[in-house]
């Protein structure tokens, strides 16, 4: 499982700073799919300069134009509980905004447990629109000052408070098994998922 789960990080660094004019506090903001509904609640208060990236690619509607389409769960996995589903535009060109400054978990005292949203990167400084969703607790996605090389983990910005059993309709698609590079081939969805993004 620890093997898992470093490979399951590395691959999240693969999405990155908007530009925030001070907090915009708790807002939440509705995912829909064919699959059913995730309501967020993104944490402006605690990730501003997340949040109010997020909620450009919702206002623009650039998030119309993206889709979940990563699903990674244990290899042999039966239930699909445990895991994250992602989502976003892929670097699309056409609607990718430039990328945000890092918020460290260290910083927003925001967690990855079951049900966070959080930023996929490559390195800090690099989040785009490329998010993904924790089912169950991972917290070694969080910051880890202590750890070795890019310590800084993910930028959680809020929490799944309605649909997590979308989340795991959506973790339980089939995948194609050649589609992905490196650590994520075999995770990507045979058929992304669209997604429509409005403040609820």
């Amino acid at each position: 499982m620890i093997r898992r789960r470093q490979v399951l990080a590395a691959a999240l660094l693969c999405a990155g700073p908007a530009r925030a004019a001070g907090s915009p506090g708790r807002v939440r903001v509705r995912l829909s799919t064919k699959l059913g509904d995730i309501l967020l609640e993104l944490r402006g208060d605690k990730a501003p300069v997340t949040t109010a990236n997020f909620l450009r690619y919702v206002d623009e509607r650039r998030l119309d134009h993206g889709s979940f389409y990563r699903r990674s769960v244990p290899p042999g996995s039966k239930t699909f509980d445990y895991g994250v589903i992602q989502g976003g535009l892929q670097n699309d060109p056409a609607w990718t905004l430039p990328p945000v400054r890092h918020e460290s978990t260290t910083r927003t005292g925001l967690k990855h447990t079951n049900g966070a949203i959080s930023m996929g990167r490559r390195a800090p400084g690099t989040a785009t629109s490329d998010f993904f969703i924790c089912a169950g607790d991972q917290n070694y996605l969080d910051a880890d000052p202590a750890g070795p090389g890019d310590n800084l983990g993910f930028a959680c910005f809020g929490y799944v408070v309605e649909g997590m059993e979308t989340v795991e309709k959506i973790m339980a698609l089939p995948v194609s098994p050649t589609a992905g590079v490196g650590t994520m081939k075999g995770e990507m969805l045979r058929n992304p998922l669209s997604i429509t993004a409005r403040r609820a």
